[in-house]
């Protein structure tokens, strides 16, 4: 017997939480296009995302260091695909749309620039002048809505409102893009989020320790690093210590948002999902104690690794590299693709040229910086 997507639609209001984003309560497309007859349409924005070319670039977009340094530090594909993990897990347990939460998490840094959130800060300033800015997750939506080419009928992917909505109100630390409303997103988004800044925490840790820029005798000053302690056995070859340190960081930090997040929708008696759409503040968070902890660990991690002399070079060049491709594209429009060059035809020459350097990779944009300076 085959899972039709209507069998499938049915038990997901059978089985899910009752506030849970049912894929056929979805508000649908911006162009209505036939459903297909096996996937919810939150399946089938999961597979429209992991096939775009914006998904691919990502293994050659930078994390915190430059992606061609090793090949175990993560690039930002990587990142993409533990969120998605993280956000499946935690919507399993909570009863959500498992299938929503990973869209949102696999296309939640689609727009990001190389270099990270350096290759960010740069672009944000160059915007400045023209009364703009860059945010990535607004980057996301951009490259979703209209640069992505899934059929010629209409621009984009065409995906749903709630995975669209879902990038577009992506919040964390480093994550502030102007909402279209006062709304929350639906749980799942939320949830991502959240697994987001869990996500980046843990492999940033790991990526540290690994290339020796963070010491372990400094982590040992965290409070979470010595809950986290208390559950591993010591006696273990150090590189598989590491592993399960972080592999307990993690159950103590999904454990706590899971639980924090079922106490907040069991508090405001949350029954529907347009009840949190509706709720002023997020639902999906940390408790008070872990809140704490997480930013103990950020101003750590900000101190000691981002700002280390070797992650702080890459940043120096990345945002040189952005600023000089900036000023040469801006000076000279024939640098740019020609379909690039057809669409100065209805946008602004700086969107243009932002929207061309955003999607390029760490390899790329350094090739092209080196060819211009020639």
């Amino acid at each position: 017997m085959f899972l039709t997507r209507a069998l499938a639609e049915q038990r997901e209001k059978q089985t899910l939480a009752p506030y849970a984003a049912f894929s056929a309560d979805s508000r649908g497309r911006v162009y209505p296009e036939p459903e297909d007859p096996y996937r919810t349409c939150f399946q089938r924005d999961r597979d429209r995302i992991i096939h775009s070319k914006a998904f691919r670039r990502l293994k050659g977009k930078t994390q915190v260091f430059v992606a061609h340094y090793g090949d175990h530090y993560r690039s930002r594909l990587d990142h993409s695909m533990e969120v998605a993990q993280l956000s499946r897990d935690v919507a399993r347990m909570l009863n959500l749309n498992e299938d929503l939460a990973e869209a949102i998490g696999l296309a939640h840094d689609l727009g990001h620039t190389p270099f990270g959130h350096a290759g960010e800060e740069a672009m944000n300033q160059l915007l400045k002048p023209f009364g703009d800015r860059f945010e990535h997750n607004e980057q996301s939506r951009r490259i979703v809505d209209y640069f992505e080419e899934k059929k010629p009928d209409y621009p984009g992917l065409n995906l749903s409102f709630e995975v669209r909505d879902g990038l577009m109100k992506h919040r964390t630390t480093y994550d502030r893009p102007v909402a279209t409303d006062t709304l929350m997103p639906s749980l799942e988004a939320q949830i991502v989020n959240i697994a987001d800044e869990i996500a980046y925490s843990n492999h940033d840790i790991d990526d540290g320790l690994r290339s020796q820029i963070l010491k372990v005798d400094d982590l040992k000053t965290l409070a979470l690093w010595q809950a986290a302690e208390k559950c591993v056995n010591r006696s273990m070859p150090f590189d598989l210590w590491v592993m399960a340190m972080i592999s307990s960081l993690i159950t103590l930090m999904v454990t706590d948002l899971a639980e924090e997040t079922h106490r907040r929708i069991t508090k405001h008696g949350i029954k529907t999902v347009d009840q949190i759409y509706e709720t002023p503040a997020a639902l999906a968070g940390f408790s008070p104690g872990m809140a704490v902890w997480m930013e103990e660990l950020k101003a750590f991690l900000f101190k000691n690794f981002y700002q280390s002399p070797d992650v702080s070079s890459y940043n120096a060049e990345g945002k040189t590299v952005i600023r000089l491709l900036f000023t040469r594209l801006m000076d000279d429009f024939k640098l740019l693709p020609e379909k690039f060059q057809e669409r100065l035809k209805i946008e602004k020459p700086y969107l243009v040229v932002k929207d061309y350097i955003a999607g390029m990779t760490d390899k790329f944009a350094l090739e092209l910086y080196h060819s211009l300076q020639k």
